[in-house]
């Protein structure tokens, strides 16, 4: 799902905050706590989505892994909305068991950043955990629009003197836009430069997270910039 090649630097044995890892498979439980912590990650681990959600809830995690299919009645998607309901912008990368078109869907549709699949491949789940952990970016550090600015370092939009937390995907979208400024990026521009990859089909991605965005960075009434070109896609501009 990412445009970009993972580092492969091995990571830091100390983190600022544990990777929460949510499953009920007592197999990929300890499989995946075992190859994480065999990385240098510290990792805390809990059977169920409710257990998940009031553990970050009280305490800063550096990333989520949450199997979509927990416990009968529990769903990694619901503990992903959850989380991004109450601001939380860790990463969350679900473990699922196919992958249609629907599926990814429902993935991102949830607020989650990645995903990996079944059968459970240790390799797979280092490759995505280093991509999502690696060191923030050095460079140009602020991109500007109008009144908003978006912070590459620390990966925050800044507007009306507030930072706004954004999720990995939520400060990729914005970044692309700000990149761009006033020109019409499709869809699948933007499917393919934010996601990486085409749905190949219909889907509201894109007009989630648009929606996420528009709710961060308009919460106080400020000016509309992502502005909406029917059937075509989105432009970053004033009206």
């Amino acid at each position: 799902m990412a445009a970009s090649e993972p580092a492969i630097a091995p990571p830091s044995s100390t983190l600022n905050a544990p990777i929460l890892l949510v499953e009920s498979d007592d197999l990929i439980l300890d499989r995946a706590s075992a190859d994480l912590k065999n990385a240098g990650y510290a990792v805390v681990t809990v059977p169920d989505a409710r257990a998940g959600l009031a553990y970050a809830r009280d305490l800063p995690v550096s990333l989520v892994v949450v199997d979509r299919l927990l416990a009968p009645g529990e769903s990694g998607l619901w503990l992903c909305n959850q989380l991004r309901s109450a601001g939380n912008v860790a990463p969350v990368l679900l473990i699922m068991a196919r992958d249609e078109v629907e599926d990814r869907a429902a993935c991102l549709e949830a607020g989650a950043d990645d995903y990996l699949l079944k059968p459970y491949r240790s390799e797979k789940l280092l490759e995505l955990v280093r991509l999502y952990l690696r060191p923030m970016e050095t460079g140009s550090p602020l991109l500007h629009f109008a009144d908003l600015a978006l912070d590459l370092d620390r990966r925050v939009a800044i507007r009306s003197g507030h930072t706004i937390p954004l999720t990995m995907k939520e400060f990729e979208l914005l970044r692309y836009l700000m990149e761009n400024p006033r020109e019409v990026l499709t869809r699948e521009q933007i499917l393919e430069n934010v996601w990486g990859y085409d749905f190949m089909g219909e889907s509201n991605i894109i007009e989630v997270y648009v929606r996420y965005l528009r709710l961060k960075i308009e919460d106080e009434g400020q000016k509309r910039l992502i502005q909406t070109v029917r059937g075509v896609g989105y432009v970053l501009r004033e009206a």
